[in-house]
């Protein structure tokens, strides 16, 4: 009865206008994106479009998808997630189920897990990091990219706690008992109890690794290996179009704003691809850490 109250459908009512317009701020600047996109030149450099093209065209589009440095960039990018993703999810879920053992199954785990905590108080910096990528041989390839960030302390102990309190300890007392050791129990059952877990926590790594410009840059003296997010940066806010070998009559013919608008909603389409398949599991995910360790 109490959901059918006047307080509770005013309560409703007012929930849903305000989560409304709360999604609205957040699409806004997407939706400009697009429209200053979509929009002719003279209108977007006069900075008249709102949310709606005007001078409707998508010259923009095609000459974006026509420039090979952009879908190079793009193509790496797209390796660098895939790559990523499967490397620090391999490397958390081993590590996060070993550490979600009792000290008495797992001799020296407090020793393993304030190892791991270490490294999200201290770090030893941009400079030793940059020395030992370089010094193994890794830049200019697409390892530099993936292998430094491949394993982050936090989703870690996300995992981790998720493990301790989701996965009964009575189905893997039962599997021990059957016969079947930690590799066969670790897929046999932890994985599949944790696959809303997993998701979140790939979701996360996945944002990242797309998102990241930063090493691209300084791991990268060629610009024909930048990632999507480096590409970009170089181009709309150094505005250097020299490192990149953007075409010159692109940018007379077309505002530069239009096609630097296009670029920025193509590099931000994967992720709004992606999220609504694991969308159904990021309500339970983002619960992972409600636990102490």
């Amino acid at each position: 009865m109490q959901y059918k109250t006047k307080g509770y459908r005013i309560f409703t009512a007012f929930n849903y206008t305000f989560m409304i317009c709360i999604s609205f701020l957040c699409l806004f600047p997407l939706i400009h994106i697009l429209a200053v996109s979509l929009s002719g030149s003279a209108p977007a450099t006069a900075n008249i479009v709102g949310l709606w093209p005007v001078d409707f065209t998508i010259d923009a589009y095609e000459r974006t998808l026509a420039n090979e440095n952009f879908l190079r960039s793009l193509g790496v990018s797209v390796t660098r997630v895939i790559l990523g993703t499967a490397i620090s999810m391999t490397l958390l879920l081993c590590a996060a189920y070993a550490l979600s053992k009792n000290d008495s199954e797992f001799k020296g785990r407090k020793i393993y897990m304030w190892f791991f905590v270490f490294t999200m108080l201290f770090n030893g910096g941009l400079v030793p990091t940059y020395i030992v990528v370089t010094r193994l041989g890794l830049t200019d390839t697409i390892w530099a990219l993936v292998l430094p960030p491949a394993i982050n302390a936090f989703n870690m102990i996300l995992l981790l706690n998720f493990f301790r309190t989701s996965v009964p300890r009575s189905l893997e007392e039962s599997a021990f008992i059957d016969g079947a050791g930690h590799f066969k129990i670790f897929l046999k059952i932890y994985l599949p109890i944790s696959v809303p877990a997993i998701a979140t926590i790939s979701l996360f790594t996945m944002v990242f690794h797309w998102n990241s410009w930063f090493d691209g840059l300084i791991y990268n003296t060629n610009a024909s290996n930048y990632p999507l997010q480096t590409f970009l940066q170089t181009i709309v806010v150094q505005q250097d179009f020299s490192n990149v070998d953007v075409d010159a009559d692109m940018m007379r013919n077309l505002s530069q704003r239009t096609v630097q608008s296009a670029q920025i909603f193509i590099s931000a389409l994967p992720m709004l691809i992606v999220y609504p398949f694991l969308q159904r599991f990021f309500v339970k995910g983002i619960v992972l850490g409600a636990d102490k360790e």
